[in-house]
């Protein structure tokens, strides 16, 4: 629907050939975030340093197919935009000290703003932004502040309420300074919200554990070949305790992704 590759290949990928970067590329890190504290706790590339292999890019471009042919690339591609999640859920509760939970969000707020003018600055003009999404609700979340029920945690899922609805409106209030910029904030936490609800409206049996191991808190490394998994995992919507299933990406993004074409096009 939008024109984008099935598979995105990674910017650093060494066998990356000059004629996959006029097609679109990766520069995302999993698990990073706008705060460098995040991203040192998680060893991952922060957002300030993708922001900078994106203007690589560009130079890459221009010395492979010329100034006008990279300025319409540019132009007319879509760059998405996901963050801040682990910046909520790793990073704010080691900053206590310095930042209550709003005081945070509204820092982590103008990271967001200044990322997206600086690829406005660099030629972009069409930008997806994900809101996040109930984090209260996560496996590991639940298991960690949810109680021996391991209930939603509220204050976690209040949270990220709050940070999505400041920077929708902040992202409004700066578009009105780049009249070629076209946002789309993508609501991704009603959608996510709703499926743990309301499960078997959409086929699910399972949301309060992943699919991986127990389900409660195992993620990422502690998700490997070796670890036992559920054997009907079309019946689960999370995959690990912090991740949907691809099944459960799938109903999400089927849910935003025409909002999305007619906000850019």
């Amino acid at each position: 629907m939008l024109g984008v590759k099935d598979y995105l290949p990674a910017s650093l990928d060494p066998l990356l050939k000059d004629k996959d970067l006029q097609t679109g590329v990766s520069f995302a890190s999993a698990g990073s975030g706008f705060d460098h504290l995040t991203s040192i706790t998680t060893s991952t590339i922060p957002m300030s340093v993708q922001l900078d292999m994106f203007k690589e890019y560009v130079q890459k471009l221009k010395r492979s197919i010329g100034l006008e042919t990279t300025n319409n690339i540019i132009t007319n591609s879509v760059v998405a935009v996901s963050a801040a999640t682990n910046d909520l859920l790793v990073s704010l509760p080691l900053r206590r000290l310095q930042y209550d939970a709003q005081g945070y969000s509204n820092m982590l707020v103008k990271l967001y703003l200044n990322f997206t003018q600086e690829i406005y600055m660099l030629g972009v003009r069409r930008i997806v932004v994900f809101c996040t999404h109930p984090i209260g609700c996560l496996p590991a979340v639940r298991t960690l502040a949810g109680g021996i029920q391991r209930t939603c945690v509220d204050k976690d899922t209040n949270l990220a309420q709050f940070f999505n609805n400041i920077l929708k409106q902040e992202l409004e209030l700066s578009t009105t300074s780049f009249p070629q910029l076209r946002v789309a904030f993508v609501d991704y936490y009603n959608p996510f919200a709703d499926i743990i609800e309301s499960p078997h409206k959409y086929g699910f049996d399972v949301t309060d554990v992943g699919c991986c191991g127990t389900g409660e808190l195992e993620a990422s490394y502690l998700c490997n070949k070796r670890t036992v998994t559920c054997t009907n995992q079309s019946k689960y919507f999370f995959w690990d305790s912090l991740h949907p299933t691809e099944r459960g990406y799938e109903i999400i993004m089927n849910s935003i992704i025409q909002d999305i074409v007619n906000t850019l096009f």
